[in-house]
């Protein structure tokens, strides 16, 4: 006897690893799409976390009727629990007191491409001085977001970045933020996903600010639950964001 399997799809695989060439030789490639096409085909149904997920397993030639899209969720009682406390937040943290905050909170790695932040914290200088950016995280690219800041001049003026943050005081991270960040670099493959920081922003009534396209954007511009900013034009990024807290 063998149970039915139900799989889950986070993300698109081998898709993302070829995109961004981690995957390059073309033997590797058709192994690895023969596996998922393997995994697919001995699953009952499929859990795809995104629309776009779903389409993505569909082009394989797995029935759309067996896809069901479930997307991430969050804990909306931890952010908002009597006790979280911002004032605990500035006590742990006093150079963000009394600053309007731009939070990203999480992995520092090549594919979500903080170094945005630092591009925009140069350019929002220029129009709010109060506005701080708050980067809480470790990771690949963690050193060279150091150097990117220091060359930018805006480490410790209006960029911080700071040691991850444990789950337990995430919440007063959200609840002391003015607007929550998720982000990834400038790759159409990366529209599909579906961002755990995406979600933590709505479960603590925070807007949420992404660089991407996709059905994140489209949920952001119906719903009015935050912005999306041009992946490329630092400027433009900054001025939204200035005007969205201001």
């Amino acid at each position: 006897f063998r149970a039915p399997m139900v799989f889950e799809v986070r993300d698109l695989w081998p898709e993302m690893p070829i995109a961004i060439g981690a995957i390059r030789n073309p033997i590797l490639k058709w192994l690895a799409k023969a596996l998922e096409r393997y995994a697919y085909r001995h699953a009952k149904r499929i859990i795809a976390l995104s629309p776009g997920m779903a389409s993505g397993v569909a082009t394989t030639g797995y029935p759309e009727q067996k896809i069901t899209v479930i997307p991430n969720a969050s804990d909306v009682k931890r952010f908002r629990d009597p006790g979280v406390s911002v004032e605990d937040f500035y006590r742990e943290y006093p150079m963000l007191r009394g600053r309007k905050i731009v939070l990203y909170a999480g992995t520092l790695g090549k594919l979500n491409g903080v170094d945005y932040l630092v591009n925009v914290a140069k350019e929002v200088q220029k129009l709010d001085s109060q506005v701080a950016i708050a980067v809480f995280g470790d990771g690949a690219c963690r050193d060279d977001l150091v150097r990117r800041a220091e060359q930018c001049d805006v480490l410790g003026e209006n960029f911080f970045l700071f040691d991850p943050i444990p789950k337990n005081k995430i919440p007063n991270a959200y609840a002391a933020s003015s607007i929550c960040a998720s982000l990834f670099i400038d790759l159409p493959e990366m529209w599909k996903n579906s961002a755990n920081k995406f979600f933590d922003s709505l479960a603590a009534n925070r807007p949420v600010l992404i660089n991407y396209e996709g059905w994140q954007r489209e949920m952001i511009d119906k719903r009015g639950i935050g912005i999306g900013v041009p992946a490329t034009d630092f400027a433009e990024a900054a001025m939204q964001i200035h005007r969205a807290i201001s």
